[in-house]
């Protein structure tokens, strides 16, 4: 069964009951309606008079929801995961740890040659140029060390969206971007806990301020997807610029969006979690390749 996101966005009380989230209006105790808690995947808190029990969050954590707090902008900027994710955990990180760098370099330019052609397809379905983009993967190299990334992203943000510039604070439809990728962040960085890897341990990324340098490493071939939802938002909903709750909702849909993997098609929600057990196997020796998605229409 497809794991659930739960947003809320009200003035609210969360408590746990019976096994279930329980949503109360946090003024007259009204029930507002039940989760169980087996069915969730994530928990999106998008409102500054929530209020939430330590009983829920043990429960929540306990079942590996993943927890978004989200910031006077509604962009997503906290993410509560569980410690403990896998029972083999310690024997995990230590695999993961002792990976080589001939090896993480081989991952990360598979990572890369997957996020251009997840790029690539995206602009051939939108009647943009690629012949660029084929250049960039011919020329990828090991740890890629003449960032094929960074030229084939230069030429993907030209012709994806008209008169864009992709920023962190700039107009819409960063705003949309933005959201939809620290989403995207937080569904990988519970999967890798889930697989029992350290989120802060990249194959790439290497920052001492960013405790989830590995999402953001292997998220990377996803935010594709994300761009592909926003297109489509944009299409649909010409004269949105602001991050409302139709745009969050709308959004929020990236987790059953469908993606092929490893020749099937599977929600993304699935399919991440899939990539992360195969990235553990590549820290093992059991595979030599991460299984990534490849963008459908």
């Amino acid at each position: 069964m497809l794991k659930r996101t739960i947003y809320i966005g009200n003035s609210t009380y969360l408590k746990l009951k019976q096994n279930q989230l329980v949503v109360e209006c946090a003024e007259t105790k009204e029930k507002k309606g039940t989760v169980p808690i087996e069915d969730m995947a994530l928990l999106l808190l998008d409102h500054h008079q929530i209020i939430i029990s330590t009983q829920l969050i043990n429960r929540l954590m306990g079942n590996n929801v993943a927890i978004i707090h989200c910031d006077n902008h509604h962009l997503p900027n906290g993410l509560m995961l569980p410690m403990i994710g896998h029972s083999e955990l310690t024997e995990r990180w230590r695999e993961q740890l002792n990976a080589t760098v001939p090896l993480k370099k081989q991952l990360w330019k598979q990572t890369v040659a997957v996020k251009i052609s997840n790029q690539k397809q995206l602009l051939k379905n939108n009647g943009q140029p690629t012949e660029a983009m084929n250049s960039y993967l011919e020329k990828l190299t090991s740890g890629d060390e003449t960032n094929m990334e960074g030229k084939a992203a230069n030429h993907y943000w030209k012709y994806i969206l008209t008169d864009f510039q992709r920023k962190r604070f700039g107009t819409a439809p960063n705003n949309f971007l933005n959201f939809g990728y620290a989403v995207l962040r937080s569904i990988v960085a519970r999967a890798l806990v889930t697989s029992g890897l350290l989120p802060a341990q990249g194959i790439f990324h290497r920052n001492k301020y960013n405790p989830y340098c590995l999402a953001d490493d292997i998220m990377e071939p996803y935010r594709p997807f994300v761009d592909k939802l926003v297109l489509s938002f944009i299409e649909e909903y010409p004269m949105e610029e602001e991050l409302t709750k139709t745009a969050k909702s709308y959004l929020l849909k990236i987790v059953t969006e469908d993606v092929e993997i490893d020749g099937k098609v599977r929600p993304l929600l699935v399919a991440v979690t899939t990539t992360t057990a195969s990235l553990y196997k590549c820290f093992t020796g059991e595979r030599r390749t991460i299984l990534y998605p490849k963008i459908i229409f």
